[in-house]
């Protein structure tokens, strides 16, 4: 399981780990669901224990952004690694979230 998804008192909170190439990402975006559902709310992705994230998870992020601009929600990302923050912030992505 890479999105380890729990309901707190601030909204969804998502512990995202492993590796998020192609393939987990695939079976990753089933995961999802739950954050899809509630985007109305606050979601926060910890990506303390997130060791890789290709263009495919990438888009897995995206989409959980895109479903809280549109249900009026928010996502935030926390404790991303050096390597993640690069990816970040070559593709742009750093200036779509409010990463903490």
């Amino acid at each position: 399981m890479i999105f380890d998804i729990k309901e707190t008192s601030e909204g969804m909170l998502a512990n995202v780990s492993g590796r998020l190439d192609t393939p987990a990402a695939v079976k990753a975006q089933q995961e999802i669901t739950p954050l899809l559902e509630n985007a109305s709310k606050e979601i926060t992705l910890d990506c303390k224990d997130l060791e890789y994230i290709s263009s495919s998870g990438l888009r897995l992020f995206l989409s959980i952004r895109k479903e809280a601009t549109v249900k009026g929600g928010k996502v935030i990302i926390k404790n991303i690694n050096d390597d993640i923050k690069k990816v970040f912030m070559m593709t742009g992505f750093f200036n779509l979230f409010e990463i903490v």
